[in-house]
């Protein structure tokens, strides 16, 4: 299995978080076996396309949250390097505190 789970939408509060905030957190390495996606779907023409980051970001966006990490933004990165037989990929991880469940 690639990932830990692949669900269809977001359980977390939304976190408002801007592309500019985004860019101010060091990416980490997150291995793809403890990311849950939040999307079920994925564009094959993106996965393959050599220029997919060119107007976004080069790390995948991850939530952590309850205990779990999210990947928020980036599915189609996190699988080619799951393709690509690599266990664990560099993203920014976003912390929530367990306050934000309400």
């Amino acid at each position: 299995m690639i990932f830990k789970a692949v669900r269809d939408g977001r359980p977390y509060p939304d976190h408002g978080t801007t592309i500019k905030d985004w860019a101010q957190i060091p990416p980490r390495q997150v291995r793809l076996d403890q990311l849950i996606t939040t999307k079920r779907e994925l564009a094959l023409d993106r996965l393959l396309a050599e220029d997919s980051t060119f107007y976004g970001d080069l790390f995948p966006h991850v939530v952590e949250w309850q205990g779990a990490m999210y990947l928020e933004d980036g599915l189609h990165r996190a699988l080619r390097w799951a393709l690509q037989q690599r266990t664990a990929i560099h993203a920014r991880v976003l912390v929530l505190p367990r306050e934000s469940a309400s």
